[in-house]
């Protein structure tokens, strides 16, 4: 028994996306040719509303160029400091860009309180900041939110992050790897989120299945910047097609299916919290990620190294919070598996 619940980046293409690969139409993307990438791009920026897309290699090229896109060197990216961004992107913006993180608390439902984001903006009230401020570039959010369990983001806040950063001129970058995550949870289109961002990184891998790719929407003068910054950053691609054809089908096939995992991550959790020692809240759980707490950092390194013995997988969080994440591929079956091999192995420990 193998059980992998580390991500639903380990998710693989479907038979149908192997044919679509292999039957690709293709021509080189770096001249506009490549008629899948084309069509590709076409259908994301009209599903998020904006005027164009782009289609990069992964989730953190996509953010990455974004980033690049929307601030010049020395600029501040405002964001939260549980955010995958700060967390897990190898401090890219800085190390390439030159941009400067100014992190701000993450509150447990992923949001930004907007007086720390106030606070976070500073703009030269007089000579002395002037000349001593970096200069506020852009906002991000997350949408799901991987860290703070999938959760996911009210419109309406967005709403108030949108007119928060109008009143500086300030744009908003949306890293919505999961944004359909978000959208299948809550009944409603991603356009009511990505109407209140400049930009949006949705990814194509992860729950939608495809083996490659993201892409970044926005208008269409951001969007020639953003394509710019992906020739910048080694992601100009010959004829992509054959990866793109995936994505196709990942936005037209495989959004639906997301409930699946939203209904085994719930089962997942209902389990888990009957564990000994263990810290979560089921009802919490809004998407496909399950993170919870066990007594000690080490008691979940022990946990996690035990479990894997038994065929099942999950992610160490760090500070004794473990993940586990629902996918295509995971079955009721495979949840309730294991679920069991969760209550075998923490009953050896506390024995």
């Amino acid at each position: 028994m193998r059980i992998d619940l580390r991500s639903d980046t380990v998710t693989v293409p479907t038979p149908a996306m192997r044919e679509a690969m292999a039957a690709a139409e293709v021509g080189d993307d770096v001249f506009g040719d490549d008629p899948t990438v084309n069509r590709l791009e076409a259908l994301a920026a009209g599903m998020a509303g904006k005027e164009a897309a782009v289609f990069v290699a992964s989730g953190t090229m996509g953010n990455l160029a974004s980033l690049l896109a929307h601030g010049g060197r020395g600029r501040d990216v405002i964001l939260g400091d549980e955010s995958h961004i700060y967390r897990y992107e190898n401090g890219s913006a800085s190390a390439l860009g030159g941009l400067v993180f100014r992190a701000v608390p993450t509150k447990a439902d992923g949001t930004l309180p907007l007086e720390a984001l106030r606070a976070a903006i500073h703009l030269p009230a007089h000579d002395y900041h002037y000349f001593h401020y970096s200069r506020p570039g852009v906002i991000c959010l997350e949408n799901t939110h991987n860290r703070c369990g999938g959760r996911v983001l009210a419109p309406d806040y967005f709403a108030e992050v949108a007119a928060l950063a109008a009143e500086h001129g300030l744009p908003v970058h949306l890293d919505g790897a999961r944004l359909f995550n978000a959208a299948v949870a809550a009944g409603r289109p991603i356009t009511d989120w990505t109407r209140h961002v400049s930009s949006v990184q949705i990814c194509l891998s992860k729950g939608l299945s495809a083996p490659v790719g993201s892409v970044i929407c926005g208008d269409a003068a951001f969007v020639r910047e953003a394509r710019r910054m992906r020739k910048m950053l080694g992601g100009g691609m010959r004829q992509a097609g054959v990866i793109a054809a995936p994505g196709i089908l990942a936005l037209t096939q495989m959004v639906a299916r997301l409930a699946d995992d939203h209904r085994h991550a719930r089962i997942l959790a209902a389990g888990v919290a009957t564990l000994e020692g263990v810290v979560l809240d089921p009802p919490e759980v809004d998407t496909n990620i399950v993170v919870f707490r066990m007594p000690s950092a080490a008691d979940a390194e022990a946990f996690a190294a035990a479990l894997e013995r038994e065929g099942v997988l999950v992610s160490d969080f760090g500070g004794g919070r473990l993940r586990v994440v629902t996918h295509d591929g995971i079955t009721e079956a495979d949840c309730r598996a294991a679920i069991d091999a969760m209550r075998k192995v923490r009953a050896g420990m506390i024995a």
